[in-house]
C-alpha cells in the first residue's frame, strides 16, 4: 500500500500517470456522494479537481502530513467541497442574485482554511478519552440520547447528556488552549 506521502509527492511533481491512479480509485466514491446529495457527475468532476488543486496548493505553499489514507483525506475535501457548494446554492436561491461574485481565490483559500480547521478538530479529537471519542462520535452523527446509554451500556439517558456535556468541553479547552485555535479563527 502506497503512503500518502506518495501520492502528495505525485501531485506536487504533476506526474501524471499517479494523478491518473488517483482518478482511478477515488473518482467514483466522490461521484456517488456528489449524486446521493443533490448532485450531478459535473459538479462532482469539479469538486474532484477543486480538491486536488487545494492539495497541490497546500503541498506547494508549507510542507504537511496526512494522517490517515490519502484516499480517505481526498474524500473528506472532496465532501467538504460539496457542503460548501450546496450551502452556497442554498443562499444563492435564498437572495436570488447573489451580490457579490464569486471570487476563485477567496473560495480555494476559504476551502483550504476549512480543510485545516477539520484536520485540527480531528486531532484534538484523537487526544480524548476512548470514552468521549465513542459518546462523541454517537452525538456527532445524531444518535438519540437513548440509542447511545444502550449502546454503550449506561443507566440512562441523563447520564448520556451529562458525558456528552463534560466530553464537549473537555474538547473545546483542548481546542483553546492550542495556539493554533487563533490562527484558524480568524479570516
Amino acid at each position: 500500500m502506497k503512503n500518502s506521502n506518495y501520492f502528495l509527492n505525485a501531485l506536487y511533481n504533476n506526474d501524471e500517470k499517479i494523478i491518473l491512479e488517483i482518478y482511478e480509485n477515488n473518482f467514483r466514491k466522490v461521484l456517488k456522494f456528489v449524486i446521493n446529495n443533490s448532485g450531478i457527475q459535473k459538479d462532482a468532476e469539479d469538486v474532484f479537481q477543486k480538491a486536488l488543486i487545494q492539495i497541490i496548493t497546500r503541498v506547494k505553499v508549507k510542507q504537511f502530513e496526512i494522517k490517515s489514507s490519502f484516499d480517505a483525506y481526498l474524500f473528506v475535501a472532496c465532501k467538504n467541497l460539496w457542503r460548501r457548494e450546496l450551502n452556497r446554492r442554498k443562499k444563492m436561491v435564498t437572495y436570488q442574485v447573489s451580490s457579490e461574485p464569486i471570487n476563485e481565490f477567496k473560495d480555494a483559500a476559504l476551502s483550504i482554511l476549512e480543510q485545516e480547521r477539520w484536520e485540527f478538530f480531528q486531532e484534538k479529537l484523537e487526544l480524548i478519552s476512548k470514552n468521549c471519542k465513542e459518546i462523541l462520535k454517537y452525538y456527532f452523527n445524531k444518535t438519540p440520547y437513548k440509542s447511545i446509554a444502550e449502546k454503550l451500556g449506561y443507566n440512562n439517558d441523563l447520564v448520556v447528556r451529562q458525558r456528552v456535556f463534560k466530553c464537549k468541553n473537555k474538547l473545546i479547552e483542548m481546542i483553546k488552549n492550542d495556539v493554533r485555535f487563533n490562527q484558524l479563527v480568524e479570516l
